[in-house]
């Protein structure tokens, strides 16, 4: 009897559980990234905008410049949701980890310069973290640069709170301390936003002064960048585009994220002139293109609570293309890289 209602007893999970998946998956199913998906694509950018705000994305600011055409800035949806106030393209974005590019930028600088070498390690800078970060004997400056140190994420710490994120340098190095190094320096890659706190770290400290300065001094202001801002401090709130996560009201644009590699203020514009120079070689010098290129990407993603963002250069269009949104969680962050594939779509023609 026992045997039998045993093998009853399986009999109906092997019916439950396949329905119980079916009603998992509908449940959890990214329905705005699925819907945005199969829909017809639009003639123009401003549609596909308005697309994304049909598909629950708060506000939107999309900067494109295509060769042979005049740059071109579009947006749709909310600034403020709550008063109502729309979207404006010039606004101010929090750019996130954007910010990495330039930073990879201003160390090659300093490599080219002599002022660093792509072949110290961490220890030679910082011996104080030996025993505390593993290998930091090991770690060289490039593998820093290019993801493949090792290094834990601070991010990714149990710990970590994107709502309330530390209030010095310190305390976001205290997130990568004392833990086990999540593989072998130069083993294979590993994202990770130790690594550029660390290098802007490094830079301070070879510079003298800021990075933040040299970053202003080399880049920004010989590229004509005047709204390209290192540290939301540096900037009037009510210029920054308010940014909302899917369970947090009211917007969260208030909340600073002062790490290196992650903090960064900057319209669409702003960001898409940078990229365009540093593709196009008018930013570094031959010998300088050359090392970034070995070390470092041309595109990037951005992600801090109630902002997400992309910045890349599609070579088929010869377009450099921009997406800020100030929407997290809930199905944003699968239905953006698809909106975004579609405005490269029609981008292209």
């Amino acid at each position: 009897m026992q045997k039998l209602n045993k093998t009853r007893t399986i009999r109906i999970l092997r019916i439950i559980m396949p329905i119980v998946g079916i009603i998992t998956a509908i449940i959890f199913v990214p329905w705005n990234a699925v819907l945005l998906w199969v829909a017809p694509l639009s003639d123009t950018v401003q549609g596909e905008l308005d697309r994304g705000i049909d598909r629950g994305l708060d506000g939107l600011i999309v900067y494109v410049d295509r060769a042979g055409e005049d740059p071109a800035l579009y947006a749709a949806g909310w600034n403020n949701r709550v008063e109502q106030v729309p979207a404006d393209p010039q606004a101010l974005f929090k750019i996130a980890s954007i910010s990495k590019l330039y930073i990879a930028t201003a160390t090659v600088m300093l490599v080219n310069d002599g002022v660093l070498s792509l072949d110290d390690t961490l220890a030679d800078h910082f011996p104080e973290l030996v025993g505390r970060i593993e290998y930091a004997d090991q770690i060289t400056l490039r593998m820093m640069l290019q993801h493949r140190s090792g290094i834990p994420n601070s991010v990714d710490h149990p710990d970590w709170n994107w709502g309330e994120p530390p209030s010095d340098l310190e305390g976001y190095l205290a997130f990568a301390l004392d833990e086990p190094a999540s593989f072998e320096p130069d083993s294979r890659y590993g994202y990770s936003n130790t690594n550029y706190l660390l290098i802007g770290n490094i830079l301070d400290k070879v510079l003298g002064y800021s990075h933040h300065q040299y970053i202003q001094d080399e880049i920004l202001s010989p590229l004509g960048l005047t709204n390209t801002y290192s540290l939301l401090s540096e900037v009037n709130l009510d210029d920054v585009f308010s940014g909302y996560h899917h369970d947090i009201e009211p917007d969260v644009k208030e909340i600073d994220y002062i790490g290196p590699g992650g903090s960064m203020i900057a319209t669409a514009q702003d960001v898409g002139i940078f990229l365009r120079a540093l593709i196009d070689g008018s930013l570094l010098s031959e010998d300088e293109q050359a090392m970034y290129s070995s070390v470092y990407e041309y595109e990037h993603t951005g992600w801090v609570l109630g902002y997400q963002s992309i910045a890349r250069y599609d070579e088929d269009a010869d377009a450099v293309v921009i997406l800020f949104v100030n929407s997290t969680g809930g199905d944003s962050e699968a239905t953006i890289p698809i909106l975004y594939d579609r405005i490269v779509r029609v981008v292209r023609g």
